[in-house]
């Protein structure tokens, strides 16, 4: 018995409908997900709450409805191969995995990768790779993509990552500063690169090679 399936639809319905995500299959990942167990167990009544909470090394899972918009900006489809950069707590990894045919993320700290492969193992996923290692550079041994998903916040898009973004893919990324970040939407063409700004957001550092200097966020 899952005794937070009523807290999950009162969240799609109250934080994420009514602001305006309406992509079915996003609003069916949401309200099947367990929230509750990607996150500390003392922190499990807040899960279904509309804010962000902290996990494991400095981190934090991003409030729902954040979670929902984004993967609803980048519109995936079942088809699709993606990219997911900070896999975080897992939450939004499992998110992809209800909408993609092929998610690979990276985590650069080791020993989050570690707990979000174990929260993710009760799911059986035949379609999820996690490794660690520097997001900033991307994984070009399997791409390229069709979706890339930044879940930390960079000063700009790492190039690595655009490099392997397919013709006709699309990739979102909160830009900015560490203070004051926005969401950004990037889509390849074979002219060239659309953007398309979006809303505000606060997003821990994207660290790397690529990103922000580890040093500079201490």
């Amino acid at each position: 018995m899952d005794a937070f399936k009523y807290r999950r639809r009162q969240m799609v319905r109250e934080q994420i409908q009514s602001r305006g995500v309406s992509d079915p299959r996003v609003l069916k990942a949401m309200d099947e997900v367990p929230r509750h167990l990607f996150v500390r167990e003392h922190l499990g009544a807040q899960a279904y709450e509309d804010f962000a909470l902290p996990i494991e090394c400095g981190q934090t899972i991003s409030q729902p409805y954040i979670v929902a918009r984004m993967s609803e900006m980048i519109e995936v489809e079942s088809h699709h191969s993606v990219l997911e950069i900070g896999t975080g707590s897992g939450y939004q990894t499992l998110i992809l995995a209800r909408l993609a045919g092929r998610v690979y993320s990276l985590e650069r700290v080791g020993e989050l990768a570690r707990r979000a492969i174990e929260r993710l193992r009760p799911y059986q996923l035949d379609n999820v790779k996690i490794q660690i290692f520097d997001g900033t550079v991307g994984w070009s041994d399997v791409g390229p993509f069709d979706r890339i998903l930044v879940t930390a916040a960079a000063p700009k898009v790492p190039k690595p990552l655009l490099d392997q973004l397919k013709v006709g893919g699309k990739l979102l990324i909160p830009e900015g500063s560490r203070a004051n970040q926005q969401l950004v939407l990037y889509e390849k063409t074979a002219d060239g690169l659309n953007k398309l700004a979006g809303e505000a957001v606060s997003f821990v550092p994207l660290i790397g090679r690529h990103g922000w200097n580890a040093n500079e966020v201490e």
